[in-house]
């Protein structure tokens, strides 16, 4: 008997400890309560729910999960802000003797509660909602209503709000809050302490929202993938502020789908009103058109949260005048692939279906700053000041700035006056290189009319052994006639580490004189084309020009088949290295690019580069 006693009180001490401990149930009841090592399952084995303590943490927890997928995201806790020490044994959700689903903690205290009564049981459903039922089983009680930090495709069309975290080890009540907006269409934000924006999708355009950063996988946040028995999907606000979208279709692993942060232009407000952001501009920010920064000096800091202010008041406030011409009206400066401003106005009306009604209905209005036309959505307008404005490298929207006349013409008179200029120094330039051809044309074709045609003849009949004496017959304006040995001495004997180029008249090479003065000397190639004629056409062009544009030429040297012409010597090269490199073809200007012009119209001369 005494030992028969003693078996009967282990046995009424063991109906005490949670039945069948670690075991799966799939409901709640008055009679079955959820104790510490069971879990409830929904039918279809998809989801679970129990007790955890997250990354061991010395707080426990009832919270919802997937079944079976790893790492293990809790997506619902039911006692976040009431954590139950890790150490409590005892602990159990139940339906209390008021008709309340509750969790009570080792001392049968109740730390949680749906705050209902009269309910019957509580079932965790395939879709990932946890609910409690009355006698005829209908909800009284959902925790798709009652988010956490998740959200569930059995939730989206519920005007709910998702809490972060307040560290992956803490899942209270963090500091940002995720949810949509009221107006229409709505977008969805990101808020930090309750109620300060911090992050912004735009409107949502019954596919995507159309202020979301291109490049991520669906370009959007939503859910956009239908799940099935091997998609599992779910959007969180993670401890830092970042919205998430995880899918697994193994039902094995999580994969990152989309976030909301991409750059620091994410940042709600990154340049403050009327400042757009370009992340891979450097810096980030800029003032629109027509706008200045509010401050400088903040500014020069890149502290842009002040942003930018308009620089000339709109005609449309200061003129009231009816009668006033186009061009003293305000208009409207396109501004592309942008996400658009908040604060949108909807306006909803058949009548603005297209861009143009769009364009008048804010013209007519002078609190209308800017509009923009979405297809998928219809006109938006905004009246208030515009922030949170981002340029995207593709895709994005058109926004339309409204602007005072003098912003959008004050570049016209000038590039006219521009236009105009280049035109009539063109026209000059083309008469003068026609004169130079009809001149050269003439040398050659008649005779007698100069004293240069007249020797023409007699010229081509002079062997080149005495072209150094008719040379020294003609007075051409400061040449010099240089002796061969002294050039041969100045370059080294044309040494190959002397030479700067080659060309069709031969090789060119640089040589130091005698005094000190660097020079370029052109040797004519035996193998050149060019022979007397066309030799002394370029020394006596060249010694005849003289332009601060054109190298200058010092003199020539003539010894039995060597022909040698001395130019000043050029330390930045020749004008081919700054016309095709665009960077350097900036420091040419006008002028340059024009005598450019002339070479091509047949007169090789060298140009000098100014540095």
């Amino acid at each position: 008997m005494q030992l028969g006693g003693v078996t009967l009180f282990f046995l009424f001490i063991f109906s005490l400890l949670p039945s069948q401990y670690g075991a799966e149930v799939y409901n709640i009841t008055p009679s079955r309560p959820l104790a510490e090592g069971q879990t409830l399952v929904s039918p279809g084995l998809r989801f679970e729910l129990g007790f955890f303590n997250p990354n061991s943490s010395a707080n426990k927890y009832v919270g919802l999960w997937h079944k079976s997928i790893y790492p293990r995201k809790y997506v619902w806790v039911a006692n976040r802000d009431n954590p139950l020490a890790a150490r409590d044994t005892f602990v159990s959700l139940r339906i209390g003797s008021s008709g309340s689903l509750e969790l009570v903690d080792g001392k049968q205290i109740s730390v949680w509660s749906a705050n209902i009564s009269n309910c019957s049981s509580a079932v965790l459903l395939d879709n990932g909602n946890f609910v409690v039922k009355d006698d005829m089983g209908a909800h009284m009680w959902e925790s798709s209503n009652n988010p956490s930090d998740s959200l569930l495709p059995s939730m989206v069309g519920k005007q709910i709000f998702l809490t972060s975290w307040r560290s992956d080890n803490d899942p209270s009540t963090g500091i940002f809050k995720a949810g949509y907006s009221a107006e229409l269409p709505s977008q969805s934000f990101i808020w930090i302490n309750g109620s300060i924006p911090y992050w912004r999708s735009g409107p949502w355009d019954q596919s995507k929202y159309i202020g979301v950063t291109p490049g991520t996988r669906y370009n959007s946040y939503s859910f956009n993938k239908i799940p099935g028995d091997k998609i599992f999907i779910y959007i969180d606000i993670s401890s830092e502020g970042v919205l998430r979208k995880m899918f697994s279709e193994s039902g094995k692993n999580w994969y990152l789908d989309w976030e909301s942060w991409k750059s620091p232009c994410d940042n709600y407000g990154a340049c403050g009103p009327f400042g757009v952001c370009t992340a891979s501009d450097s810096p980030i920010c800029k003032c629109l058109k027509g706008f200045i920064p509010k401050s400088n000096e903040e500014w020069s800091k890149r502290n842009w949260s002040g942003g930018c202010v308009r620089r000339t008041n709109l005609s449309c406030e200061t003129n009231t005048n009816d009668s006033v011409s186009s061009k003293g009206k305000d208009g409207f400066l396109k501004l592309e692939r942008v996400k658009v401003p908040d604060f949108h106005e909807y306006l909803n009306s058949v009548s603005l279906d297209k861009l143009e009604d769009c364009k008048i209905q804010c013209l007519s209005n002078c609190s209308c700053l800017a509009y923009a036309y979405v297809d998928t959505i219809g006109c938006l307008v905004w009246s208030k000041d515009l922030i949170d404005m981002q340029k995207f490298p593709s895709l994005g929207e058109d926004l339309y700035i409204r602007l005072a006349p003098s912003e959008l013409y004050e570049e016209k008179p000038i590039k006219l006056i521009a236009s105009l200029t280049a035109i009539g120094f063109m026209s000059i330039l083309i008469a003068i290189v026609f004169s130079l051809h009809r001149w050269r044309a003439n040398q050659k074709r008649h005779v007698g009319l100069t004293a240069w045609r007249l020797e023409t003849t007699s010229m081509i009949k002079i062997q080149r052994d005495g072209l150094r004496e008719y040379m020294g017959q003609h007075d051409f304006p400061k040449l010099k006639i240089y002796d061969f040995d002294s050039i041969s001495i100045a370059t080294d004997n044309f040494n190959i580490t002397n030479k700067l180029g080659q060309g069709g008249f031969g090789p060119v090479y640089k040589g130091m004189l005698p005094e000190g003065k660097e020079i370029a000397v052109k040797r004519l190639s035996s193998s050149s084309r060019q022979g007397v004629e066309e030799f002394k056409n370029e020394m006596l062009l060249i010694s005849n020009l003289q332009h601060k544009n054109l190298v200058r030429m010092m003199g020539c040297c003539v010894k039995e088949n060597e022909k040698l012409l001395i130019y000043e010597f050029m330390p930045n090269k020749s004008l081919d290295t700054f016309l095709y490199d665009l960077t350097k073809r900036a420091m040419l200007g006008l002028h340059a690019l024009i005598l450019f012009r002339v070479l091509l119209e047949g007169f090789f001369i060298s140009i000098r580069i100014p540095m």
